[in-house]
């Protein structure tokens, strides 16, 4: 972490203990780390001649990939899109912190909720056929003898939306969604990898926390 002044350590402390009221999952300390860290790379994009109320998505992507290995751009997005919650483009301390909190340390239930968000790519509260079909398809590995790779994709979206929309309205609401990955939890992050795998999640914590660990 970069070294401060005592005016600046103060002012995070202030930061943190707001935030820490508002936020679950992280202790005090962490929360001062984590605004540490967005303080550093908020930095960082100033000296590039960008936003400085908060971190925007090319930055933000880099995060995911450089830090989470994330590589889907359509995932990528979405879980901008969730931690840009004012939807203004640009993710501040607060959306940083309460971010992470789903992403790193989010109960069953709040990665339910913030899945089925990534997934719902247009916000209109349920997923679609046509979502399913264009997020399976970054990750469909096309065959060289098939003629049409899209009508086999097409028959997985046919049998997904049968196997998970339980009302049989054709689309997957939230309620579905919890459904259907309560009964098989794989199918949390059926449509695309959107949550950091416990590897990488470690190797953050203990950069991101390693003042803490050493206090």
């Amino acid at each position: 972490m970069m070294e401060m002044s005592a005016k600046s350590r103060k002012a995070i402390q202030a930061q943190a203990e707001n935030l820490s009221k508002k936020v679950e999952h992280f202790t005090k300390a962490e929360i001062e780390c984590l605004i540490q860290q967005f303080n550093s790379l908020l930095a960082d994009q100033v000296s590039r001649g960008k936003a400085a109320h908060g971190l925007d998505r090319g930055g933000f992507r880099g995060i995911l990939q450089n830090v989470f290995g994330l590589t889907n751009a359509m995932m990528m997005d979405g879980v901008f899109r969730c931690f840009d919650k004012d939807g203004d483009g640009a993710v501040t301390v607060e959306e940083w912190i309460r971010g992470h909190s789903v992403f790193l340390r989010g109960t069953l239930h709040e990665r339910m909720k913030y899945c089925f968000q990534v997934y719902d790519l247009n916000d209109d509260k349920y997923i679609s056929k046509e979502e399913i079909f264009h997020m399976l398809k970054q990750s469909f590995i096309k065959q060289p003898i098939e003629e049409d790779p899209d009508e086999g994709l097409k028959e997985v979206v046919e049998i997904t939306m049968k196997t998970m929309d339980h009302d049989h309205d054709g689309l997957l609401s939230f309620e579905d969604f919890k459904k259907s990955v309560e009964g098989e939890n794989l199918l949390l992050e059926a449509f695309g990898t959107c949550l950091p795998d416990p590897m990488h999640i470690k190797k953050f914590e203990q950069l991101v926390f390693q003042e803490q660990h050493e206090q």
